[in-house]
């Protein structure tokens, strides 16, 4: 696990968006050698997206060559609404980089049971963006999710949809109570996973994941077993970790070796 700490969240979106950009530029992907990538949504990648999209626009990365699998999707909503998945992504990337349409994946009552089928015909995942919830779930594999799970349809817990409400004007009642998701072994399978984590709110998780013992009722807690598992989070989501804790890792992010640091070729 490597645990990079930043002051705040557009600190830690950018350290994020640069990473993705420089990854997708070592790879050089090709048609025949797509870069696969899974993506998020929610507050926590908004702003990831947003400097993406400036980095595209300045020449700095292009997506011609990127394949896309979204983590979730909402079931009761059509693809239209403005709180579905397909509209977020679209909003904030899709319609403003160069990917062909053809390669964007987004699971739905359609598509989820050969999901994990379609990331395997590309090669596997190379990496995972993903956030995390206040009780550590990730994409929609709430706590008690079998950490062996792949895509499939969950029913959302009371604190996701009353969490979810603030995307509603605040309507609990129009918030959809299921949800396609990958599982959190999809998750896993990635070759790198990468989470993003901001604000206080975000604390408790943080400190499972990087702190608690492996359990289905903090899913997030899974990555730990990963090979290439970064942790890129904001100050105040780091106040319930030990105090020696975040020295550990602050130390190891300013004595790494040059070849781990993030070298900006932006």
């Amino acid at each position: 696990m490597r645990l990079i700490i930043r002051d705040d969240k557009r600190q830690t979106s950018l350290w994020v968006a640069e990473y993705i950009v420089r990854r997708i530029n070592d790879f050089r992907p090709s048609k025949d050698r797509p870069f696969v990538l899974g993506l998020p949504t929610g507050s926590s990648p908004e702003q990831v997206y947003a400097n993406l999209v400036d980095f595209y626009k300045k020449g700095k990365v292009s997506f011609k060559h990127v394949v896309t699998f979204n983590m979730d999707e909402y079931v009761g909503i059509p693809t239209s609404h403005p709180q579905s998945y397909h509209s977020f992504m679209f909003k904030h990337l899709f319609q403003h980089v160069d990917i062909p349409p053809s390669q964007i994946h987004i699971p739905s009552l359609e598509n989820y049971k050969d999901y994990d089928n379609m990331i395997a015909k590309y090669g596997g995942i190379e990496l995972f963006l993903c956030g995390v919830g206040s009780d550590g779930h990730i994409a929609f594999n709430e706590p008690g999710s079998s950490l062996s799970s792949k895509t499939r349809i969950k029913t959302l817990t009371k604190e996701t949809v009353i969490a979810n409400a603030r995307f509603f004007d605040g309507d609990v009642n129009a918030v959809p109570k299921s949800a396609v998701t990958v599982g959190v072994k999809t998750v896993a399978d990635a070759r790198e996973v990468v989470l993003i984590a901001d604000g206080r709110g975000k604390a408790e998780a943080v400190k499972q994941a990087v702190e608690g013992s492996i359990s289905h009722t903090w899913t997030v807690t899974a990555l730990q077993m990963h090979p290439r598992f970064i942790m890129v989070v904001d100050d105040a989501a780091t106040e319930e970790l030990k105090v020696k804790t975040v020295k550990y890792f602050r130390d190891i992010e300013s004595e790494g070796s040059s070849e781990d640091k993030i070298k900006s070729k932006l």
